[in-house]
């Protein structure tokens, strides 16, 4: 996995890889960055297709900055990637936001996921209604500590996929 905008990755690879995308339209790319100011930047020199989903990790009160340039990104689709999540998002705002995926670290390192902070996300997602992904607990290995919330699996996706499905 890599970051198709760190600074270091030039611009007509970054056109080569849309343009790879566009010709594939049976197939769905979900695009991940750290770097969603220099995805902005490059936004309006992309042509976006209808299969480019665009997400930016969101670990933190410190990250949350990040989503005011995903929400500015003319992708169909723009979702955060709050894994691992190591603290809380007061004051989460969804407008422009369309999926949003928590989970916890793993590794021999892992930092303790406060169920608190993933309620907190769940509960700001049901009440702006967008589809909430519980992907694990975390631990020592990714599976180790489960998924289930609250003695469900929030496995919730975006419409779009369910309509495409039938």
């Amino acid at each position: 996995m890599s970051d198709l905008f760190h600074a270091r990755v030039p611009m007509d690879f970054v056109r080569q890889v849309f343009e790879v995308m566009a010709g594939t339209p049976q197939h769905t790319y979900q695009l991940l960055t750290k770097r969603a100011h220099r995805a902005l930047l490059l936004a309006d020199k992309i042509d976006w297709p209808a299969n480019v989903w665009m997400g930016t990790s969101v670990e933190n009160i410190d990250t949350m900055h990040r989503i005011d340039d995903l929400r500015r990104i003319p992708a169909a689709l723009r979702f955060l990637s709050c894994e691992p999540l190591l603290g809380p998002l007061p004051g989460l705002d969804l407008v422009g936001i369309d999926w949003v995926i928590v989970g916890g670290e793993s590794g021999p390192n892992h930092r303790l996921l406060n169920p608190s902070w993933v309620r907190e996300v769940r509960d700001t997602c049901q009440q702006a209604g967008v589809p909430f992904f519980f992907k694990q607990w975390g631990g020592r290995t990714p599976k180790s500590g489960g998924r289930a919330l609250d003695e469900r699996t929030w496995d919730e996706i975006p419409a779009t996929v369910v309509a495409a499905a039938r």
